[in-house]
């Protein structure tokens, strides 16, 4: 039982031990985070999740990423390491080297916002490239292609607003909780679509084929 016990605390639970008639061990609240617990789908779910957040638009986390990654791999059965090698041989990740990135710090921030629902102000970079300060109470996050974007209610402009999270700086949040308002779509992936697609274009092109229809 001793053995087991010291074994315990070196995995970082707090077990504190009582002499007497009266003792024994007691599990106590403590400031280390014990290991988590997780079926064989969870632990490749986790090895794969991590693998393409390696290789994602989340800029700052594919150093911590490769090192969570290689600790869990090294401690997998043979039967789940199999599975994940067959997952990773066929999963061809999408690799964005020239995309926009969102910085780890600015997603966590936003993150928490929607999470304790309270107001937030930020600097915005807008199409044309104009910057403004903008004040909001922030609603979901949308990973959408290759791109973040938060739904958020724009206080100065009174209505919902789309932002990029690449093109959002110095996120903060105001101290002040707000009671959500309904949001004038289906869910918050539907208005960032909606939002995408009424985007004039940019660019009209023509092209000439110099074949016949059918060889096209």
């Amino acid at each position: 039982l001793r053995r087991d016990v010291d074994r315990l605390r070196e995995l970082g639970y707090p077990i504190e031990a009582h002499r007497g008639v009266d003792g024994g061990y007691e599990l106590a609240p403590g400031a280390a985070l014990p290991p988590l617990a997780v079926d064989d789908d969870e632990a490749v779910a986790l090895a794969v999740g991590l693998r393409a957040a390696a290789q994602g638009a989340v800029a700052g986390i594919e150093e911590a990423s490769i090192r969570a990654l290689a600790k869990i791999v090294h401690v997998m059965p043979p039967r789940l390491r199999h599975r994940v090698d067959a997952l990773n041989a066929v999963i061809m990740p999408a690799v964005w080297s020239t995309g926009p990135t969102v910085d780890a710090a600015v997603l966590t921030t936003v993150a928490q916002g929607c999470r304790d629902e309270e107001r937030m102000r930020f600097a915005y970079t807008g199409r044309n490239g104009g910057k403004s300060e903008r004040h909001v109470e922030p609603h979901r996050l949308v990973s959408l292609g290759r791109r973040w974007y938060l739904v958020a209610y724009d206080l100065t402009r009174q209505d919902w607003r789309t932002f990029r999270l690449d093109r959002l700086d110095g996120p903060r949040g105001t101290g002040v909780r707000f009671r959500p308002q309904k949001l004038p779509a289906e869910d918050a992936t539907a208005f960032v679509r909606a939002g995408i697609e009424s985007v004039p274009a940019t660019h009209t092109i023509e092209a000439l084929v110099h074949a016949p229809a059918a060889t096209v």
